[in-house]
């Protein structure tokens, strides 16, 4: 027994905990009140999606015009089957793969050093945008976690040439594939950040610039070519019930240029990706810091890459401004995206060491720690106490909390007794995204847009839009406590009518506000 515990201890004085200490440090972030802001706009549609088609079809049938590979959707649909319909199935598969992206970080260990990618691991972690994202149920961090591993596997390629690089290279390829449109502009910039490495060795020289030789076989690049085309056809294809899906992959560019020329609604200037990540002079707020701070340090120090004599160093540097230079140039930006630019930055960050002369390197030192610590800093102010607050720049079309009004009396009577799932609901408004989803096990609520009203007019509950209150109550006959809410910004506010039979215990010290001239 005694010699079963040395051994234990000696195996836990091996163990290297730095890394589990940031990953862990990071799923602390990225797990604590994670249900805290109300499903975001495009988390309803993400949600509705599973709902409309996997639940109801039995498959996921890809639109082109959507954006979106099918991935996220399949992997939505086995999470809220699950656990149910809730905000931590529905946020729970991105939450894990962001962590994932925090524990992928150290893989690059071999090609950047074992400081630089422990500092880029912590600084994910910390980071305002990949934490803020990370609790989102968006596509966005599965392109980032695809488009690490792909690049890991380039780099792997080069340096090693083994067969496990294959696979991550082939992987990631068909990760992104699944994922998101954009992964063309990764896959893009890949290719152009490879041509001007080998132009930037004829300006400075790099001793690791020759590639490995290849120990991977024909057969192995068959398999991995098999594998990923196999991915992508079974999904989308809705596991071969939608084949137009597979066309369609294709189909999906014209609509994607077309939009991203446009900006429909989402244009902003080219400079954008750079004010989110640059400090902020506006001292009526908080934290006068910009979000990405790491990052921004990140991109500056891209501009000595030459210095790197580290071809993976400076292939990332190059790959990075260029996929900031082309996510810049597409009119569409939302927010989110930033967390698929900046990653390569947080290596440059990490490695500064080794592109500063050795005199900078201790204040450099001290310079990382602060702004590491202002990325916490910025961090925890976004994410627990502002993250429905529609002046900071990453809460984009998030539902305010004003929507609890109404989820959380119907929620709480429908938990207490699941036969309050069979009550009545209008929703007489247009755009009542999330609440389809919110609502979506409730088989008898009805949605009303534009002069489509309902025959019986009252309801368990109603919610309305301001220019319909008029119209409603003229044909209401029974008595309801009322409310005001608005779903989120650039919407017009909505009254909410809860009926006085059904939800009395609700409102123990209030009469009911709106009584029918019929109603004694």
């Amino acid at each position: 027994m005694r010699d079963q515990l040395e051994a234990w201890k000696l195996r836990l004085a091996q163990i290297d905990w730095v890394p589990w200490m940031i990953i862990g440090f990071g799923a602390l972030l990225r797990f604590f009140l994670l249900g805290i802001k109300p499903p975001h706009f495009d988390e309803g549609i993400n949600g509705w999606f599973v709902d409309a088609h996997i639940v109801k079809d039995g498959f996921y049938k890809y639109d082109p015009t959507n954006y979106h590979g099918p991935l996220h959707f399949y992997v939505l649909f086995l999470s809220q089957t699950l656990l149910g319909r809730n905000v931590w199935a529905l946020r729970l598969p991105v939450v894990l793969v962001s962590i994932l992206c925090v524990w992928l970080t150290f893989k690059f260990e071999p090609f950047a050093g074992r400081t630089a990618v422990r500092i880029a691991a912590l600084a994910m972690a910390v980071s305002p945008g990949f934490v803020f994202y990370g609790r989102y149920s968006i596509h966005e961090v599965w392109l980032v976690l695809f488009s690490m591993l792909f690049i890991l596997g380039l780099l792997g390629l080069w340096k090693f040439g083994t067969s496990k690089y294959l696979w991550c290279a082939g992987m990631g390829f068909a990760g992104m594939v699944l994922t998101k449109e954009t992964y063309i502009i990764h896959l893009g910039c890949a290719a152009i950040a490879a041509g001007v490495c080998y132009v930037s060795n004829s300006l400075s020289r790099l001793p690791d610039a020759r590639p490995a030789k290849q120990k991977w076989s024909y057969v192995d690049l068959a398999v991995v070519i098999a594998v990923s085309i196999a991915l992508i056809v079974f999904f989308y294809s809705g596991t071969f019930f939608h084949w137009h899906g597979v066309k369609d992959i294709f189909n999906a560019y014209a609509a994607w240029f077309k939009t991203g020329h446009a900006g429909n609604g989402h244009e902003k200037p080219f400079y954008y990706w750079l004010k989110l990540m640059a400090p902020s002079f506006h001292f009526s707020r908080a934290d006068c810091f910009g979000y990405e701070l790491p990052a921004l340090a990140g991109l500056i120090l891209c501009i000595f890459c030459l210095r790197f004599k580290n071809v993976s160093l400076r292939y990332l540097a190059i790959y990075g401004v260029g996929t900031l230079i082309a996510y810049s140039i597409v009119h569409y930006k939302t927010p989110w995206c930033i967390i698929s630019i900046i990653w390569p930055f947080l290596f440059m960050f990490g490695a500064a060491m080794l592109a500063l002369p050795s005199k900078y390197r201790r204040p450099a030192n001290v310079i990382s720690a602060i702004l590491l610590f202002a990325s916490l800093g910025s961090e925890i102010w976004l994410n627990y106490f502002h993250c429905t607050t529609e002046t900071e720049p990453y809460v984009y079309v998030q539902t305010y909390n004003d929507i609890f009004k109404l989820t959380k009396p119907i929620l709480a009577l429908a938990n207490r007794n699941p036969v309050f799932y069979e009550m009545t609901g209008h929703i007489i408004r247009g755009s009542a995204y999330p609440l389809p989803w919110i609502l979506g096990d409730f088989p008898h609520v009805g949605y009303y847009e534009n002069d489509n009203l309902p025959a019986k007019m009252d309801a368990d509950f109603l919610l309305v839009e301001e220019d319909k209150v008029a119209e409603v109550e003229a044909k209401l006959k029974e008595s309801y406590y009322t409310d005001l809410m608005t779903i989120r910004a650039y919407q017009d506010p909505s009254k909410i009518y809860f009926n006085a039979k059904m939800f009395k215990d609700f409102f123990p010290h209030q009469a009911p506000d709106f009584k029918s001239k019929g109603t004694n």
